[in-house]
């Protein structure tokens, strides 16, 4: 047991220096991902206390969410300098792309919303 316990202090050890080593932009994006899917879940939770009367809004409140999660992801492998894929890619490009997507996005959950 004790072998475990100090390859898992190794490990999250290793993956702190590594995401030190992050870029900045980089850490807010993943800020960004990690409060989309935090208020996707208090949003299920709200949903599992009170109810879900208006189903299509907490359905649209919860796909709003998840969608604003993605296409952050989305933007974060863009804007990567170390993935090769996208190296073409400037970020303002990416950036755009992502505020394009989203407001296409938010158009059609507010026509959801009815």
């Amino acid at each position: 047991m004790p072998r475990a316990t100090s390859d898992a202090k190794l490990l999250i050890q290793s993956l702190s220096n590594a995401y030190a080593a992050t870029p900045t932009n980089l850490k807010i994006i993943d800020l960004y991902v990690i409060c989309a899917v935090a208020t996707a879940l208090i949003q299920v939770a709200y949903m599992g206390l009170v109810g879900s009367f208006p189903f299509n809004s907490f359905l649209s409140g919860v796909l709003s969410c998840i969608g604003t999660a993605v296409l952050a992801v989305c933007l974060r492998i863009q804007v990567n300098k170390d993935n090769k894929e996208f190296k073409d890619l400037p970020p303002e490009r990416a950036f755009a792309d992502f505020v394009l997507c989203n407001l296409v996005l938010h158009l059609v959950i507010m026509n959801f919303l009815g």
